[in-house]
């Protein structure tokens, strides 16, 4: 299937032209891996990249209310699917996975095994992105569905107590440059944030002491990335989708903790 979609971008994207510039869409737990793959790609080909960063379905809707971009990497399948359906897109190819883990203040006594008894703690703040503009927060509440298989009322009292503190465009805002899942943490306003771990990795290093807690496979959820052309996009929007397919463009995906699907195994 990649190999196919590959073949296609290629067909597509034409011959060699002046120097363009290429307006991405991205998800917002794409920002410091694209912008090492965007840095790369305008090097090798003198394009320039403008990235808008921000929640896959947020984004989403933005394109379809007429936005203007060229290339949307999403967090999740359905949202460019959604676009490639309706005509505007090319097919979708997934080119990253993530997992979600969980995220905890300093000092919380949280392990693997005791995660999902502290999350059903009343006193335990828990908090996920907003499901459906951001599909961190749909796979948030796919675990929590796992949940109810281990502890009946599980899944119920998750999705009642969940804190839905970003990826809403209402959403707070983080500081410029931080982190808004170690922000949140630190602020007092999370005891525990289910997130990917890519942006969990990132808001640890931000804030020391933060602790990064894997999800026990039975809870375990991974997040497939989808990466999709628009219809009406200059040649030079595959040809940074192809890089981004790339070995080069995969290895720095890589880099930053996300699986990458092309790189051989």
């Amino acid at each position: 299937m990649l190999a196919r979609a590959l073949a296609a971008l290629l067909f597509m994207s034409g011959p060699a032209l002046a120097a363009e510039t290429v307006r991405l869409h991205a998800a917002g737990s794409l920002r410091a891996a694209l912008t090492d793959v965007s840095v790369a790609f305008e090097r090798a080909s003198g394009n320039k990249i403008e990235a808008t960063y921000g929640p896959s379905g947020v984004l989403k809707d933005e394109i379809s209310g007429g936005a203007k971009a060229a290339v949307f990497a999403s967090a999740n399948m359905e949202h460019p699917a959604a676009l490639a359906k309706a005509g505007r897109s090319s097919p979708v190819v997934l080119f990253a996975r993530n997992r979600l883990c969980a995220l905890a203040r300093p000092g919380l006594a949280v392990t693997t095994g005791t995660l999902l008894d502290v999350m059903l703690d009343p006193a335990v703040k828990l908090a996920t992105s907003t499901p459906k503009a951001d599909p961190s927060g749909d796979y948030a509440f796919e675990m929590f569905r796992k949940a109810e298989a281990l502890k009946a009322g599980a899944r119920g009292t998750l999705e009642a107590k969940a804190l839905q503190l970003t990826g809403a465009p209402s959403s707070a805002p983080a500081p410029r440059g931080r982190s808004a899942y170690g922000w949140h943490v630190a602020e007092g306003r999370a005891d525990v944030f289910i997130t990917y771990c890519t942006n969990a990795l990132a808001a640890q290093k931000e804030n020391a002491g933060q602790q990064i807690v894997a999800l026990p496979e039975t809870l375990a959820v991974g997040a497939d990335y989808g990466l999709t052309v628009m219809n009406d996009a200059a040649p030079s929007a595959y040809r940074f989708a192809l890089f981004i397919l790339s070995r080069e463009g995969q290895s720095l995906l890589a880099r930053h903790g996300f699986a990458a699907p092309a790189l051989p195994q």
